[in-house]
């Protein structure tokens, strides 16, 4: 009996790869960069070489890919990711002649919950959201045992709920995405317009010295106490935190899963995220409610997919 499942997770910095048994258990897991140049035509060939080269597929009962665009669910195509220049892919298909095997494809973050939710912080719980806070944010939703796609594979791109209407301009074409404030992007973004206001300040003066920012350099300086990074902070906290409250009443999740380079900042902005949520969300919805730390890092994503696969074969849920 094949027991073994091909979890992969499409970066734009690395393509990650994990062979996953039937209990969500990493046998073994490597990365290969991603070659982005010409509109990342040489990715799919890069990753079957990887797999031919390390993999016996006799074992292997089929093959979960998670990647950073929107997904046809039926077809497994591959509507556009930006970040690695595809369009209109044909991915389960083409991975499908290639490997022989069953293929099942995943938008990235909706793997990561998956995996966290399988093997994680998620606990299998059946109804559950997930975010991952770094330079922007994702995020992915399990309801009632199964991912949220939607009608075009939206639903879940929390970073993009509208948090102030004339806020700042976001990627996606408009402005005051939750991401323009709570992500380390937006939070770097306000830092530097505090530069400007307070040219005398700590954060001036990192800034002259580095050149350039980082949310790290936001959070050690709020450490320190410096007041302007520690307002930042508490008011991303507090803009999410509020996000979040507001999907609780239309998900109503047992668990919200915090994940990505920013929650790894500590406990203590995501016990301000908490402590946002708890005063804005309906009473109703925040008793039944536990806000975790994700706990399974850049492997969410192999482990996940491998869910994926899994999943569809077996028709299980959470």
């Amino acid at each position: 009996m094949n027991n073994t499942f091909i979890g992969i997770d499409v970066g734009g910095t690395t393509v990650k790869f994990g062979i996953i048994n039937e209990n969500g258990n990493i046998l073994d897991k490597w990365e290969i960069p991603t070659n982005t140049d010409n509109e990342g035509e040489s990715i799919l060939s890069d990753i079957w070489k990887s797999i031919e080269g390390r993999v016996s597929l006799h074992d292997v009962a089929g093959v979960g890919i998670g990647v950073p665009g929107f997904i046809d669910q039926k077809t497994g195509d591959v509507y556009e990711a930006v970040n690695i220049g595809w369009k209109q892919v044909e991915l389960a298909k083409i991975m499908k002649e290639k490997t022989g095997l069953p293929v099942f494809v995943e938008n990235d973050a909706n793997a990561a919950v998956l995996g966290e939710n399988w093997k994680g912080a998620g606990g299998q719980v059946k109804n559950l959201v997930a975010i991952t806070v770094g330079t922007g944010i994702g995020g992915g939703i399990i309801a009632n045992g199964s991912i949220l796609n939607g009608e075009s594979g939206t639903a879940g791109e929390i970073g993009h709920i509208t948090m102030d209407p004339h806020g700042s301009p976001c990627n996606c074409g408009r402005q005051g995405c939750l991401e323009t404030i709570s992500s380390a992007t937006g939070m770097i973004r306000q830092a530097t317009e505090k530069i400007h206001e307070y040219p005398a300040s700590p954060l001036a003066e990192v800034y002259a010295r580095q050149n350039n920012l980082t949310a790290k350099d936001i959070f050690e300086l709020a450490e320190k106490g410096d007041t302007i990074c520690r307002e930042i902070i508490q008011h991303a906290a507090e803009v999410l935190g509020l996000a979040l409250a507001n999907l609780a009443v239309i998900i109503n999740p047992s668990r919200i899963l915090i994940g990505g380079g920013v929650s790894q900042a500590g406990n203590s902005f995501v016990k301000q995220i908490d402590d946002a949520f708890r005063r804005n969300t309906l009473a109703k919805a925040g008793e039944v409610c536990e806000m975790k730390i994700a706990q399974l890092g850049n492997d969410a994503g192999i482990i996940g997919a491998a869910f994926l696969v899994k999943q569809n074969l077996e028709k299980v849920t959470f």
